[in-house]
C-alpha cells in the first residue's frame, strides 16, 4: 500500500510547478492583454483604422510583449540552445492565435453586424482573447519553450503535467502492480 501512494506523493510537486507556470503564464498574458487593448483602441479612436486592422496591430504588439515576458520569465528555465527555432514557433503559433482572436472580431463585427466599439472590445478582448490564451498556452507549453532535454516529456499526460519520460514510466509501474 505504501508503494502506491509514492507516484502520488511525486505528483503533488509536479500540479505546484504547473500551478505556478499558469499563474506566471498569466500574468505575462494580463500585461500583453492591457497592451492589446490600449493599443486597439488607440488604432480604433485615435489612428481611424478598421476594425480588424486594428485588431492585427494590437495583438502584433502584444505577442512581441508576451514573448519577451515568457522567454524570461515564464519559461526562463526552459532549453534555451535554439531560440531561432523557438522564436519561429512563437511566431507561428502566436500567428494561429492572431487569427483565432481576430476572427472572433470578424466575425462579430462583419458576419454578425455588432459594429459598437463594446461589442468590438468583448469580440476582440474576450472571447477571440479568451480562445486564443488557451490555444497559446498549450501550443508554446508543448512545441515552443521545451524541456533541455528536446521535450516535454515522454506521453501526453507527462508533457501536460511535466513529467520527464522516465519517471512518468516509475509512476505506470507502480501503479500497475
Amino acid at each position: 500500500m505504501g508503494e502506491r501512494r509514492a507516484p502520488y506523493s511525486r505528483l503533488l510537486p509536479r500540479l505546484l510547478r504547473l500551478r505556478r507556470e499558469l499563474a506566471k503564464f498569466g500574468t505575462v498574458g494580463a500585461l500583453g492583454f492591457l497592451v492589446n487593448v490600449a493599443v486597439f483602441n488607440l488604432c480604433i479612436n485615435v489612428l481611424d483604422l478598421a476594425p480588424v486592422r486594428s485588431g492585427v496591430a494590437a495583438t502584433a504588439v502584444a505577442i512581441a510583449t508576451n514573448y519577451l515576458g515568457n522567454r524570461y520569465w515564464t519559461y526562463r528555465h526552459r532549453d534555451k540552445r535554439r531560440m531561432h527555432r523557438e522564436a519561429g514557433l512563437f511566431l507561428l503559433f502566436s500567428g494561429i492565435g492572431m487569427v483565432i482572436e481576430n476572427g472572433a472580431l470578424a466575425i462579430s463585427h462583419y458576419g454578425l453586424d455588432f459594429t459598437s466599439p463594446l461589442a468590438d472590445n468583448i469580440a476582440k478582448n474576450v472571447v477571440g482573447l479568451g480562445l486564443a490564451t488557451v490555444f497559446r498556452f498549450w501550443s508554446y507549453r508543448t512545441w515552443v519553450f521545451r524541456d533541455g532535454a528536446g521535450g516535454t516529456g515522454g506521453s501526453v499526460s507527462g508533457r501536460f503535467l511535466g513529467l520527464p519520460a522516465e519517471e512518468e514510466g516509475e509512476d505506470r509501474r507502480m501503479l500497475l502492480k
